[in-house]
């Protein structure tokens, strides 16, 4: 139907923006993982595997690695135990006000990002609105110091923002559930809670990954939250990555801990496609 000429300007301009903005930095990143920073602090462009070396055997990486995933992890586990309940019952049970609803769940992400995390500093601060009203009704003596930098701020204001990024997966699952398979449930005799986890549960576990996946995949990325409300206890190995390219000037050993990163971001990506492909409905 389109000549060849059509779907060469069509398709041209796209894949030159894909590969100039996004294929050509992930190869000087590649580049630059195997290079190394002389004493004088310049780039040596040799090529040699001292800075995956490096990530081996100097143990504050991995550490950081491992508490950047297990804060992913708590992020995406609470995202889903806020974000299902909601995404449920604005499907099944919102009626006439789900347009309204689910206008409320996306207007948080108008909101800057990073007002968003100042605003959980101004919450959890020693002199904050959370630890004032502790104070004032007697529950405490004096402020709470593991309320603000600490991996439970870091965990709570990550989870407040990528929420909505697990609750609209999800809905758009749940709104794909034809309705005729839940009410063929309830009239062969099944309970409400046997026709979620018989019917429904099963048929949005693709949503649920695509959900999961988005929180800890931007949870394990995120670097700004951690810098402003996580303290020493709550640095990430994106912050490592930030220093190193920033004040340290050490490229390539950055260049080195992103490739790893991504990596890990790109296999997880792969499997969860895998899973949802499984459990997806047609």
């Amino acid at each position: 139907m389109f000549s060849r000429r059509y779907k060469a300007v069509v398709t041209v301009p796209p894949l030159a923006w894909v590969a100039f903005f996004l294929l050509l930095p992930y190869l000087l990143m590649f580049c630059y993982s195997f290079w190394s920073l002389s004493p004088a602090q310049t780039i040596v462009h040799s090529w040699e595997l001292t800075n995956y070396k490096n990530l081996f055997r100097k143990s504050v990486y991995w550490e950081t690695l491992l508490r950047s995933i297990w804060i992913a992890a708590r992020v995406m586990l609470f995202s889903l135990l806020l974000g299902y309940p909601l995404a449920y019952f604005l499907s099944f049970y919102a009626g006439k006000r789900k347009d309204l609803l689910y206008q409320m769940v996306i207007i948080p992400l108008w909101v800057s990002y990073l007002v968003r995390a100042y605003a959980w500093k101004t919450i959890l601060g020693s002199d904050g609105v959370l630890n004032t009203f502790l104070q004032y009704v007697h529950l405490t003596n004096r402020p709470l110091d593991f309320l603000l930098y600490s991996p439970f701020a870091v965990v709570l204001t990550l989870t407040h923002i990528y929420t909505p990024f697990t609750i609209l997966p999800i809905y758009a699952s749940l709104e794909h559930i034809p309705r005729n398979l839940v009410e063929a449930s309830h009239d062969l005799g099944a309970s409400p809670v046997q026709t979620f986890w018989k019917v429904i549960f099963p048929l949005s576990i693709p949503g649920v990954v695509a959900g999961a996946t988005f929180a800890f995949v931007l949870s394990l990325g995120d670097f700004l939250a951690p810098m402003l409300l996580g303290g020493p206890s709550g640095i990430m190995i994106s912050n490592i990555v930030v220093t190193l390219f920033g004040a340290a000037y050490d490229w390539p050993l950055g260049a080195a801990i992103s490739l790893g990163l991504l990596v890990i971001v790109v296999s997880l990506l792969f499997a969860s496609e895998r899973l949802e492909k499984k459990w997806s409905f047609s």
